[in-house]
């Protein structure tokens, strides 16, 4: 496979180096990847995949720490699935690589029924065998390629769909405690990486191969996001934010937050002033 060369354009390279200034620095702030880490990057052949996958690399080379990277492809036999693009690609790269084949399209198609997106059920199987590969692996994180847009998405979507303040977090530990995923594009936008992935020419495989329907709701919230953000620039970027700075006493969860102790601390506070004040009088005894 010929892989086109990297463009030697200042403004790709200056492209580049902020694209990995913002990975770097959530793998910082969010403790993302130690010395000695094993990390299993899952490539999809998408735009976000390929990127992180690419950054990853250049970063693995020039990071104060050792780590290694193995790439993983998950080939769920979808009808039309080029399965010679990803190995190729892993090996002109010349990155150690592993290809998993499991045809999770056939259970998925026997479920569901005809017309509904398919893509719960198959993110939930893909999950199940990656978090599987890990283990068979050793490995000790978990590479995924959501980006900022993908977290603001899953914020509104738990929100509206399922009543819950729950987004997508740059780094989660797995429900049975076994393995550690981290996201490092999560400062990342959505366009940035698209735009890195044409510069890159990434042979991008499409995510319509099953046939199913782009998940309607996360559709919407999609649309709806990329409308405030051309009335009000910034937009996005301020709702990411928000995940980053949570004030749990101006919520209503009273499992995040002692709502019910603020009375004994009200009383504790004026007996802390009250004795403060009888210090300060004039007429307290020496």
């Amino acid at each position: 496979m010929n892989i086109p060369q990297t463009p030697a354009s200042k403004s790709f390279k200056k492209h580049q180096a902020w694209l990995r200034g913002q990975v770097g620095k959530a793998i910082a702030d969010y403790a993302m990847i130690q010395d000695g880490d094993r990390v299993m990057v899952c490539v999809s052949g998408g735009k976000d995949s390929y990127t992180l996958l690419d950054i990853l690399r250049r970063l693995q080379r020039s990071a104060p720490i050792y780590f290694e990277i193995l790439a993983v492809n998950l080939d769920q036999k979808q009808p039309g699935f080029p399965e010679h693009v990803l190995p190729d690609y892993f090996e002109a790269i010349g990155v150690p690589y592993r290809i998993v084949e499991q045809d999770t399209y056939s259970t998925v198609k026997r479920v569901i029924p005809e017309g509904k997106t398919m893509c719960g059920l198959c993110s939930r199987l893909r999950r199940g065998i990656l978090y599987r590969v890990a283990a068979e692996e050793r490995a000790t994180k978990i590479a995924l390629g959501h980006h900022r847009d993908d977290m603001v998405e899953t914020l509104f979507l738990n929100m509206f769909h399922g009543g819950r303040l729950k987004g997508m977090p740059p780094k989660l530990l797995t429900d049975d405690h076994r393995h550690i995923v981290i996201r490092p594009l999560a400062y990342c936008p959505e366009a940035d990486i698209a735009r890195y992935a044409r510069y890159c020419q990434f042979p991008i495989i499409p995510c319509t191969l099953c046939g199913s329907q782009e998940n309607l709701q996360r559709a919407q919230i999609k649309q709806m996001i990329q409308d405030w953000e051309r009335q009000w620039p910034g937009r996005v970027d301020s709702l990411f934010r928000s995940l980053q700075t949570v004030s749990a006493s101006h919520l209503a969860d009273p499992n995040l937050f002692d709502f019910a102790g603020l009375e004994s601390t009200r009383l504790e506070a004026v007996a802390d002033l009250g004795t403060a004040a009888d210090c300060l009088s004039p007429t307290a005894s020496p």
